[in-house]
């Protein structure tokens, strides 16, 4: 028993020494990316600069924040007494009020400034992902997760489109894929917390990390939008008739119905792969969050690659083979590796997920240039509907068919769907010229 506490100690020594590593290389790397953009069509391009350093930081938190619970649901299923499906409540809570809000942050974004609405936003995400450490049964705990996930969903699609305001077309996807690498880093060290933390101290102490550092990111980055321009009332619309004229424009309605059909698939059977490895394996919460954490280095290796498969491959083909690579993965998984298999599986999940996602959401951030905060956060909330939608059902077809089936399930569906983006984005490639 001593032996077994001392190496549980050690291996959470460890995990923490990497936290820390992932966390100032994060803040390492923005400094240098942000550096390297190309110049803003702005007289204020160093401000540019420095408030998408912030942005990338904030970035992290969330990504942080986003994947965190995901390996402590099988010590909330043992303390709450509920099955797996049960306990991902808490992920399903935070990723519908994350989707649905963003119907709301966009509009808001675009009317009062898009830097403004994100450090309102990110301290009082801080304030609810402290109320999860609090929380006295599930049900308390998915509503402070509800909480969180309605405040923290304005932060990375604001972003974005703060990016697609400030960075050319030509060279938003190269940007983007480097901005994304602080929301992948924080997709490593979220799980890599939830595991470890969860092992050795207990899921509670989990919240209050990302929860300080997002009030902490949120008072800078409001001293930073202080002088932000806000938009005049003569160019206000009501948020209605925004998305009714967005709803209109069959571009929007097909990016959204994509991205709404991939989130459903890869992230209703990804929620459940710390709970499949905990009962096929016995994986400790720590070897969990270790594994789940290699989606987020797949994604840091696409990151530092994406100029170079834009060159290679180009965006059409870059997407079919994503999704032949996430079809592949699942039906490995689906399968029955050994157990040491699963986490270079899931990194290369996460490098192809990547090739897929963020190429949709370069397409998202020009659909609607006149008002882009309004349709990235149409965009966001398509995603996380889609999430919640895949959580729940996938929760329902693994407790009726199992696991196989419904990784199966799901890597087919990636594969069709990357087979029809491709197409129609050779389909638009031909019609723009």
């Amino acid at each position: 028993m001593r032996g077994e506490r001392a190496a549980h100690t050690v291996g959470a020594a460890i995990a923490l020494l990497i936290a820390a590593f992932l966390f100032l290389a994060c803040v390492s790397f923005a400094q240098r990316e942000i550096h390297s953009l190309p110049d803003a069509p702005s007289e204020h391009s160093e401000s540019v600069k420095s408030q998408l350093w912030l942005l990338g930081i904030g970035g992290f938190v969330s990504g942080t924040a986003i994947r965190i619970a995901e390996p402590m649901l099988p010590k909330l299923a043992e303390e709450f007494a509920v099955t797996g499906a049960g306990a991902a409540s808490v992920i399903t809570a935070f990723a519908l009020s994350y989707g649905l809000f963003q119907l709301v942050h966009g509009p808001i974004g675009d009317r009062f400034g898009k830097l403004r609405t994100i450090a309102i936003a990110l301290c009082l995400a801080g304030f609810a992902t402290i109320a999860c450490a609090t929380a006295t049964s599930l049900e308390s705990l998915a509503f402070y997760r509800f909480l969180a996930g309605m405040t923290a969903g304005a932060v990375i699609p604001l972003s974005f489109a703060f990016i697609g305001d400030n960075i050319p077309f030509e060279s938003r996807q190269a940007v983007l894929g480097q901005f994304i690498s602080g929301i992948l880093i924080g997709g490593v060290l979220g799980p890599l917390l939830g595991g470890v933390f969860s092992d050795l101290l207990g899921w509670r102490y989990t919240f209050w990390l990302p929860g300080i550092a997002f009030i902490f990111i949120g008072a800078l980055l409001g001293y930073k939008a202080r002088h932000e321009r806000v938009a005049k009332d003569s160019e206000r619309a009501g948020v209605l008739a925004v998305y009714a004229t967005l709803l209109r424009m069959r571009s929007v309605r097909t990016i959204c119905m994509f991205v709404a059909i991939e989130s459903f698939l890869f992230q209703g059977g990804f929620a459940y792969l710390g709970v499949f490895m905990r009962e096929t394996y016995a994986f400790s919460f720590t070897v969990i969050g270790l594994c789940i954490a290699g989606m987020g280095l797949g994604g840091l290796g696409y990151s530092s690659s994406v100029k170079w498969l834009m060159n290679r491959l180009g965006q059409a083909r870059m997407v079919l083979i994503g999704g032949v690579i996430l079809a592949l993965m699942y039906a490995c998984i689906a399968a029955g590796p050994l157990g040491v298999l699963m986490a270079p599986l899931i990194i290369v999940g996460g490098y192809a997920f990547n090739m897929l996602h963020n190429t949709l959401q370069t397409f998202a951030t020009e659909m609607a240039p006149g008002s882009r905060g309004a349709a990235v956060a149409l965009f966001a909330f398509a995603l996380f509907f889609g999430q919640a939608l895949g959580v729940s059902g996938a929760g329902v077809t693994i407790e009726t068919f199992g696991y196989a089936p419904t990784f199966i399930f799901a890597g087919v569906g990636l594969a069709i769907l990357g087979w029809r983006f491709s197409a129609w984005i050779t389909r638009s490639q031909v019609r723009a010229g």
